[in-house]
């Protein structure tokens, strides 16, 4: 037993984006688990998630992880509950109502390392543009790779908090980057994933940059935007397979794309245009290895014997990955 820093994580409520919010309490006699981390509360008024005459939100513990940055700190996502216990509206991890590890998921997140000087990408020089895609996507060097020590940093922290961060790259843009958490079951999976987001923005705070997690930050322009690339699974896909089934989940999702649209988070039509690599987001298609395509089956899948991994290329670097989790979960179980 020792004393803990907890820093409490949590999202607000904020529309049509959430946002990562956290606070630090001390425990003089930590064993840490996850059930000695009480519930908790804090000041719903000051992040759209109650009323100042009724102010009182509650932190509910959900997952723990050691705190590599922080002498004995540990980081404890919550979701938020009403004073009375129930799931607040803005608790997305509360509709997720079948979590098992049946499903697995594994999520590309893409984003922008932000210059606030410059309010540009971090690499984009005052009032003008570097030299065009091409050298950016998994290059190396000065003039092709922007930020590389704080995105090492936080691949580190990751890595040494046991989050399952598979991998890290440069992307297509300057100033873009990547990382990919794998889990199993849609709750878990969310929860690494925001803990990841939690620490990249952390780190920022060190380097002077901001985290830019919109999906078309740069407009109208000819620089792809960024998505959260949502690879899943579940045991029959993984086990049973066959073109038959994998079209079949496939179909499911053609036939609910609003339903998809509407939790694959805000902007996203200023990405899915059609261009750079996207389907438009009114339309639906699937096809082998075609990153243009609403659903990528990757040739791995096929070579397997149409077993394993389906990708929906459509959602968007802000979205949260409970509710994607979710979503992609509910419309697969339809199909099968």
């Amino acid at each position: 037993m020792a004393l803990a820093k907890l820093e409490y994580i949590w999202l607000d409520g904020y529309k049509p984006t959430q946002s990562l919010r956290s606070k630090t309490r001390v425990d003089h006699d930590f064993g840490g688990t996850l059930e000695e981390c009480p519930i908790w509360a804090f000041d719903g008024s000051s992040t759209e998630q109650a009323t100042g005459g009724s102010s009182d939100c509650l932190l509910r513990p959900v997952a723990l992880f050691p705190d590599p940055a922080k002498k004995n700190g540990w980081l404890v996502m919550t979701e938020v509950l009403n004073a009375d216990g129930s799931p607040h509206e803005s608790n997305g991890r509360a509709l997720i109502d079948d979590d098992d590890d049946d499903f697995w998921f594994g999520f590309e997140q893409e984003y922008f390392l932000w210059d606030l000087e410059t309010n540009l990408p971090l690499g984009f020089p005052a009032g003008g543009y570097p030299g065009p895609q091409g050298p950016y996507y998994t290059g190396v060097g000065a003039g092709k790779a922007y930020g590389r020590n704080m995105v090492d940093e936080h691949f580190d922290i990751c890595l040494e908090a046991g989050l399952n961060v598979e991998g890290i790259n440069a992307e297509v843009a300057a100033g873009q980057w990547e990382f990919q958490v794998f889990a199993k079951g849609a709750a878990r999976a969310g929860d690494e994933m925001w803990v990841a987001r939690y620490i990249l923005e952390r780190a920022g705070e060190e380097y002077g940059l901001a985290v830019n997690w919109h999906p078309k930050p740069l407009g109208a322009t000819d620089w792809n935007g960024s998505g959260m690339h949502a690879n899943f699974s579940n045991g029959a896909m993984r086990d049973q397979g066959g073109e038959a089934l994998m079209t079949a989940v496939c179909e499911s999702f053609g036939k609910n794309i609003q339903r998809h649209i509407d939790v694959y988070g805000a902007d996203n039509d200023k990405r899915l245009t059609g261009e750079h690599e996207t389907q438009a987001i009114d339309k639906f298609s699937y096809g082998a290895s075609d990153r243009g395509a609403s659903i990528r089956i990757p040739i791995g899948t096929i070579d397997d014997g149409w077993k394993g991994r389906l990708e929906d290329r459509r959602p968007a670097s802000n979205a949260d990955p409970y509710k994607v989790a979710a979503v992609i979960a509910k419309t697969t179980k339809e199909a099968l």
